[in-house]
C-alpha cells in the first residue's frame, strides 16, 4: 500500500459478455471457441497495456450481474475459489476462478456508505458466488489476476423504481467511493463492468463464434450508442448524466444497473476525454471499451 494519499488512477467502461473469455480461450474456462468478437478482445488487448504502464493496488468493479434489492452489497471475504456458469450461456462460461478480494478496503467504502445515509451491507459469506460479470471485467482487463478485486453489487433501483431514482442511489455511491479510496491511501482502477445498448438475439447461431451472424440490434440503438461514444470522447459526462435515463430506456441499456453511472460520478465527471479502445457487437448487444486515465486527463491521445 502507498503512504500517499490514495487515489482512481483510472476508470474505464469494461463490458462483460461471455463470448469474450469464452473467444480468447484461457485456462480457467472449460470450453473452447475457434475465434470470435475480435474488435472488442483487441480494444481490450490495447487497455491492458495502459493497465499494465500504471502503479494501482487494487481493481474495484460494480457489475450489473449481483443484484441486489435491499441496499449496496461489498464482497468482504478475502479469497473465493470456486466455478462460475453463466445461466444464459452454459456452454459458452464454465471459467474456474481464484481470486483475492481487499476486504480492508470494502469495510472503508461499507463505513463511508453508511455515514452518508446509503444503505450497505458487507457480503461476508464464504460460500458466496462471485457473479460473472465481475469475473468477466476484471478477467479482460487483467487476465493475470495478480491484483486483489473489490466487487460492488447493482442496487436494482431502476426495477422497483426508475432510471431517474437509480441515478439518485449511484451518484453519492460514486462520491462515498472515491472518499473511502482517498483515505485508504491505496491506488485503485475502477470498471464499470457494462455494455452500452443491450437488446439483443434470443437465438444463438449453430456455432456461437460464427461472426457473419453478429451485427447490432437495430439502428436506434446503434445511434444512441453513437451519441453516447461522442460525447465520451468529448468529455462531457455531465452531459451523459443528464441524459443516462432517457438513454437507459429508450436502447435497453445495461447501464441501467447503476455501473456506468456510478464510475461518473467517483471520477467527479470527467469533462476530459475518454480514450475510446474500441465498440463491437455481442449478440446484438453494443459494448464500448474506454479509459479515463486521471493522471494524464486524455493529455496523451
Amino acid at each position: 500500500m502507498n503512504v500517499a494519499a490514495g487515489k482512481i488512477i483510472a476508470g474505464a467502461l469494461a463490458p462483460h459478455p461471455p463470448h469474450l473469455v469464452y473467444a480468447e480461450n484461457p485456462p480457467q474456462n472449460e470450453p473452447t471457441a475457434e475465434c470470435g468478437w475480435e474488435p472488442i478482445r483487441w480494444a481490450y488487448y490495447e487497455m491492458q497495456k495502459s493497465f499494465k504502464k500504471k502503479d494501482y493496488d487494487v481493481i474495484v468493479v460494480l457489475s450489473p450481474h449481483w443484484q441486489t434489492y435491499i441496499g449496496t452489497h461489498v464482497l468482504a471475504v478475502p479469497e473465493f475459489k470456486s466455478l462460475s456458469v453463466d445461466p444464459v450461456f452454459p456452454n459458452l462460461f464454465r471459467y474456474h476462478y481464484d481470486l483475492k478480494v481487499d476486504v480492508d478496503l470494502a469495510k472503508q467504502i461499507c463505513d463511508e456508505g453508511k455515514e452518508a445515509g446509503l444503505e450497505m451491507q458487507l457480503m461476508q459469506n464464504p460460500d458466496f458466488r462471485v457473479d460473472y460479470g465481475t469475473i468477466i471485467s476484471c478477467h479482460m482487463a487483467n487476465p493475470d489476476w495478480d491484483k486483489p478485486i473489490l466487487s460492488i453489487s447493482s442496487n436494482r433501483s431502476t426495477h422497483y423504481y426508475s432510471p431517474d431514482y437509480m441515478q439518485g442511489i449511484s451518484i453519492p455511491l460514486g462520491e462515498v467511493t472515491r472518499k473511502a479510496i482517498e483515505k485508504s491511501g491505496k491506488r485503485c482502477l475502477l470498471l464499470a463492468s457494462n455494455s452500452l445498448s443491450h437488446r439483443h438475439f434470443t437465438k444463438e447461431p449453430p456455432i456461437p463464434e460464427d461472426m457473419s451472424y453478429e451485427h447490432i440490434y437495430n439502428h436506434n440503438q446503434y445511434l444512441w450508442d453513437m451519441r453516447i461514444i461522442d460525447m465520451m470522447r468529448k468529455g462531457q459526462s455531465q452531459e451523459i448524466l443528464d441524459i443516462m435515463p432517457d438513454f437507459v430506456e429508450q436502447s435497453v441499456s445495461e447501464a441501467d444497473s447503476g455501473a456506468f453511472t456510478w464510475l461518473l460520478s467517483a471520477l467527479e465527471r470527467p469533462t476530459y476525454p475518454a480514450k475510446i479502445y474500441g465498440y463491437g457487437t455481442v449478440i446484438g448487444t453494443g459494448n464500448v471499451v474506454a479509459e479515463w486515465d486521471c493522471d494524464t486527463k486524455g493529455a496523451e491521445q
